[in-house]
């Protein structure tokens, strides 16, 4: 645990907070800040920064536990959809510099705009950017 993270103290219970989910690696919160109602978030109970920090075999276990809550907050809220959300970076809009995953339920005129413009790059583009990328891996 890392002492100046708010989220580190929030999944060990240094402070209150509306737990809804909790095992040995991650607890998960609702969000005092909810996009919509049923809101949360999975936090880790160890501190990353963010996803580059986490080991891939928790992040395989965040993405799963996502799936298991969303399917059944799903069903008892009532959400017509889910939007799972991990910002890494300021730029991308990280403000909590903890790893987290935001499970926000979406219902039929909630009002929200998760997304972006989408961009209109050519065939070309795509594909010289595709040929500079897959050797990468």
């Amino acid at each position: 645990m890392k002492d100046d993270c708010i989220f580190c103290k929030l999944a060990n219970h240094v402070f209150d907070t509306n737990i809804i989910y909790e095992d040995d690696d991650f607890t998960v919160i609702l969000d005092v800040n909810p996009a919509t109602k049923g809101h949360a978030l999975i936090l880790p109970k160890e501190h990353y920064a963010d996803i580059y920090e986490i080991p891939e075999e928790l992040l395989g276990k965040a993405a799963a536990l996502a799936k298991k809550l969303v399917t059944a907050l799903a069903k008892k809220l009532g959400a017509d959809g889910y939007n799972i959300v991990q910002n890494n970076g300021e730029t991308a809009g990280q403000t909590v510099f903890h790893f987290h995953m935001h499970l926000i339920p979406r219902y039929k005129d909630d009002g929200q705009r998760i997304g972006w413009e989408p961009g209109k790059p050519s065939a070309e583009e795509l594909s010289e950017l595709a040929g500079e990328l897959k050797d990468l891996f």
